[in-house]
Parts: structure tokens; sequence; C-alpha cells
């Protein structure tokens, strides 16, 4: 008898010890994800670019996706899981401490992805970010300081079109703009230290089909470090979002840095197409902004584009049309509690965020910065 008891609270003790650790370290993320100048000055100075630089040197030999494998993976095991489940309890061979047991191992897995979510690439959420490497205040911004950006803008997206070549234009093959993306990276580096990019680990994501249907246009995976792309996007359109999520793996996790970073390599770059690429996204959201406060100003200005431009739009409307389902509006409802979750209080509208920083930028270095030209 005496033996059982102590088999039991030795039991009850390994148990406890399986939830110590955890719970600890979950403990100790909360606190130094509250303290910003501690995550940037040791987390995203010291810490994470090797664990960054790890990710790409492993998983960027690779051709394809492995973070879009691993994926696959766990939701075919998580369907396996349900259907079995599923099965006992039809079979009534489910037990109340059987169900107590899998619950409880469910959310330990669930605290240690927490962990390592956090440790590989998460806390970059509760840095102080490019705000304080840049020196900008804040991203509010008058009307005025709208329309003086898209006045300027729509001039400099005629003119980067035009040089593109007529409407038989042959864009580049995917590979290649990735490689350029990187090239990217190296030109912003000489004016931007802090935005240096090594290892490149950029693929087109194996799941673009569905990617697109949910409405994205690419992610980045925290496990593997990889970014991938949605390829399915007008050509036109993937030089910025490959900026944009080699932005997130540098360490901007907040999706408005990392329009804004994104736009900042692509609008430095030496290549033509990423120019246009960055002010196309760029005069898109700020010409919506505009739509809610000045509507005859964002209609002239839509006058105003080229027609090389004008087709560009009516081809990134008909995509967006075209994938349009009832999935969509789920996906991102559920994406816009995750990023608010993550400190990112305007949730899925933080994107739109880039003109405030495009607005500040401009105001502080001038109006030719944003177009780089300075």
């Amino acid at each position: 008898m005496g033996k059982e008891t102590n088999k039991s609270y030795e039991s009850q003790f390994e148990q406890w010890l399986g939830w110590l650790l955890p719970v600890s370290l979950v403990v100790i993320i909360q606190i130094v994800s509250s303290i910003p100048s501690f995550v940037e000055s040791c987390y995203y100075e010291k810490l994470y670019p090797y664990i960054s630089l790890f990710q790409r040197y492993i998983f960027g030999r690779f051709q394809f996706s492995m973070g879009d494998i691993g994926y696959a993976i766990f939701i075919i095991y998580l369907i396996v899981w349900f259907v079995k489940f599923s099965i006992l309890i039809y079979k009534k061979e489910y037990s109340f401490l059987l169900l107590k047991r899998q619950l409880l191992s469910t959310v330990k897995g669930f605290l240690w992805v927490y962990i390592g979510f956090n440790i590989l690439w998460g806390l970059n959420y509760s840095r102080l970010g490019i705000a304080n490497q840049l020196k900008l205040k804040d991203t509010t911004y008058t009307n005025q300081e709208l329309k003086d950006l898209l006045c300027d803008v729509v001039d400099e997206l005629n003119t980067t079109r035009i040089a593109l070549g007529d409407s038989d234009y042959i864009y580049p093959a995917t590979i290649k703009i990735f490689d350029t993306a990187f090239n990217a990276y190296k030109d912003v580096k000489i004016k931007m230290p802090f935005l240096t990019y090594n290892n490149q680990s950029v693929k087109s994501s194996i799941l673009s089909g569905m990617v697109s249907y949910a409405g994205y246009s690419g992610y980045y995976n925290p496990f593997s470090g990889e970014a991938q792309v949605n390829t399915d996007l007008p050509k036109f359109y993937i030089p910025y979002v490959t900026c944009h999520e080699m932005a997130h793996q540098i360490g901007y996790a907040s999706e408005s840095e990392a329009s804004f970073v994104g736009y900042l390599a692509a609008i430095n770059s030496r290549n033509t197409l990423f120019r246009y690429s960055a002010l196309f996204e760029l005069f898109t959201v700020a010409n919506a902004e505009l739509f809610n406060t000045d509507f005859i100003s964002a209609i002239l200005n839509i006058k105003s584009l080229n027609s090389l431009v004008k087709r560009d739009r009516r081809i990134y409307r008909d995509y967006i049309l075209s994938k349009q389902n009832y999935v969509e509006p789920v996906m991102k409802t559920v994406y816009d509690q995750y990023l608010k979750a993550n400190k990112q209080k305007s949730g899925i509208n933080s994107y739109n965020e880039l003109v405030g920083w495009v607005i500040h930028y401009r105001r502080k270095y001038g109006a030719q910065s944003v177009l780089g030209l300075k």
C-alpha cells in the first residue's frame, strides 16, 4: 500500500514538473515582452540575428517551402486525430480520464508552440522598431499632406511604368524577382545599415491557390524562417510583396512596419520594376485613404494615371474580384484577431498604415526620400 502511495506521489510530482517549465517560460516571455527597450537591445539586436540567420541557412538550401510542408503535415495530423477521436466517441470508448489527459496534453502542446513562436520570432512584436531606428515619432498626418504625397507618387508612378516599356513588357521569372529583392536589400543597406539581410530564403508558396482564396499575398513562417510569396498575384505586384515578407525575416513583425520596410527596400532598388511595384502599392492604399476625405481629388488622381498604369489597376482589381469567396472574410477575421492579440491595435487595417509611415518619413527626410531619389 505504501509503495503504491509513493508511486502516486512520484507520478503527481513528475506531472507538476512537466508543467513548471513551460508555464515559467510563458511568464518570463510575458514579462520580457512588456519591456520594449529590453526586447530591442537584447533580443532583436543580440539574439534574433543568429536565430534568423541559422533558420535561413538551413531552410534556404531547399528550393521548395519546408514551412508549407510542415503546415500540411500538421493539418493532416489534426484531421487524423479528429477522426480517431470521433470514432472513439461514437463507440463510447472514450473515458472522462482519457479526455482529461488529451485536453491537458493539447494545452501543454500549445504552450510549447507559443514558447517556440516567441523565441524564434514573436518577441519582435514588442520591439521599439523602425520608429526608433529612423527617429520617427508618430504616423498621424493631415489631408493636405496626403494629397501632396499622392501628387508626387502619381508623377513617379507614371514615369516608372513608362520606363518599363509598353504593354508587351515581359516580366522576369519569379526566381529572378526573388534574387532582385535580395539585391534591393543590399541597396537600401547603404542608407540604412540596420536593414541588413543575409542568407536568402524566399520561396513560392506551395499553397498559392489556397492562399489566394484566403486573401493573402504572402506570409512568413516563424518556425522555418522562410518567406512565402503567393505567386498567383499579378507579376508587377510580386516585387513589393517579396520585400514585405523579407522585412518580416529581419525582425519587423508588425504588418505596418513590414509594409514600410518593404517599401523602403523596393523604392531604393536600382531595378525599375521594384520601384514601380512599391509606388503602385503606395498609390493604391493612399488614394483609397483619400477617397474617404476628398472623393473628387481621389478621382482626379486616377484620371492622371497613364494608360499603362490604369491597365495594371484593372488587372489587379480583376484578380481581387476573381478570388472573392465565403472563406476569405472568415480567414481575415481570424487574422485580424491574431494581429490584435500581438499588439497591433489596428488589426488587419495595419497594412494601410504604410501611408502614415511614408508621410512622416517624407516630413523628416524630404519629398524625394520617399521616392528613392535621394
